[in-house]
């Protein structure tokens, strides 16, 4: 939602790692005691909650393989005495949020601190809009000074008042080598006789719509009638004719990792995530789509605890532990692309080997070959009402 040049700039600088810097400490807190902050003028009595209820997408944090705990999670209780209650229930954006806006329009909690939601995606800007997303709390994020220079200004909240960076990642596809022959284009996943029934696509408009634009020799990030008509028949034909499995969110990590998909449209950290030989990930050659999954606070959200995480999560240091994990201990990372200044150089000194993961430090070809979808066009009734009769359907 951002310009297209703004996020190939996070991603470069993203991919060679952050400069080193210094930070802060750790916002200094704990669940028995409570400190001064203000989220204006005034000086108020702030005091963490016993819990953090935090919803995200699946495959998005450090883990324990041993124990099935997140490592930053412990720590940040340990180091805050507030336990998070961390739940993996975003499959995707329009499914989230159609079970959230009922009771969010009626002013009334969701049960959660902090959701995540992507900006490729209408939702995002929509929650924002209706004065559903609470304001952070800036004086108890100091950390917000490593938020990458070209993430500060999006579009839909130009201040960062409502929202802050979780990750970024790239759309593409990805093939198991035991089932097929490498999947390298648009045109092989939708029209290859041997997939038929044996790839799924993505229910994201923003994520689907751009590279089959690219396929097309379309431009994604201005979408004209003609373009959008061209892309959404060729998907439309696709699921007509049964070569389209399914429409998924993140379900298909599952069911690719099980063998039972030859190939799906895919997000590039869950493959990394998913660490079998046997699936590879690509930016299909006519090139992929580029998208931000952001950290909000809902109405009723505890916002002095949740800005108080953010602010944590935004220690370069941190935020290097949750990105690369660290094999000697057997927790995997998050594997997808930071928005923290700094954390590339520590994500390098838990596991050397993200600084050649092209999945997290993406190479230039892959940047320069990857989109942001068209913002006006996420929110074209015509175009919105078309793609969800067909992903529903």
């Amino acid at each position: 939602m951002t310009d297209q040049l703004t996020r190939r700039q996070l991603l470069r600088r993203a991919a060679i790692g952050g400069a080193a810097i210094t930070v802060p400490g750790i916002l200094a807190a704990c669940g028995s005691s409570g400190t001064k902050a203000s989220g204006g003028t005034t000086s108020v009595e702030q005091k963490l909650a016993s819990t953090l209820n935090f919803s995200n997408w699946t495959l998005y944090i450090d883990t324990n393989n041993k124990n099935h705990t997140h490592p930053s999670l412990v720590e940040f209780k340990k180091k805050f005495g507030t336990n998070v209650n961390y739940v993996e229930d975003i499959n995707d954006n329009a499914g989230f949020y159609g079970k959230i806006q009922g009771q969010l329009s009626r002013g009334q909690s969701i049960g959660r601190d902090i959701i995540v939601l992507t900006d490729n995606d209408r939702y995002l800007a929509q929650v924002i809009k209706k004065g559903w997303a609470e304001k952070l709390d800036k004086a108890a994020i100091p950390n917000l000074k490593n938020l990458v220079d070209v993430q500060q200004h999006p579009n839909f909240d130009p201040n960062r008042d409502y929202s802050l960076p979780w990750q970024s990642g790239m759309t593409g596809i990805a093939y198991n080598d035991t089932l097929t022959d490498p999947v390298l284009t648009v045109d092989d996943l939708l029209e290859n006789p041997k997939l038929k029934g044996k790839i799924t696509v993505l229910n994201s408009m923003g994520d689907a719509i751009t590279i089959v634009m690219l396929a097309n020799g379309d431009d994604p990030t201005k979408v004209t009638d003609k373009s959008w008509n061209a892309a959404f028949n060729r998907i439309k034909k696709a699921a007509d004719n049964k070569q389209i499995r399914q429409f998924t969110g993140n379900d298909y990590a599952p069911a690719l990792a099980k063998g039972d998909l030859a190939a799906a449209m895919s997000w590039s950290g869950d493959i990394a995530q998913i660490g079998n030989k046997h699936i590879h990930w690509n930016v299909p050659d006519a090139g992929g789509a580029l998208w931000t999954d952001n950290m909000l606070i809902p109405t009723g959200g505890d916002v002095y605890t949740a800005s108080v995480y953010m602010n944590y999560v935004y220690d370069p240091k941190v935020q290097g532990l949750m990105e690369a994990g660290d094999p000697k201990r057997d927790i995997t990372g998050i594997y997808y692309i930071p928005p923290v200044k700094g954390a590339g150089e520590w994500a390098k000194k838990y596991d050397p080997s993200v600084a050649s993961n092209p999945l997290i430090f993406p190479t230039a070809k892959m940047l320069d070959s990857v989109k942001i979808f068209d913002s006006e066009a996420l929110n074209n009734q015509k175009y919105v009402t078309q793609w969800q009769d067909l992903v529903s359907g």
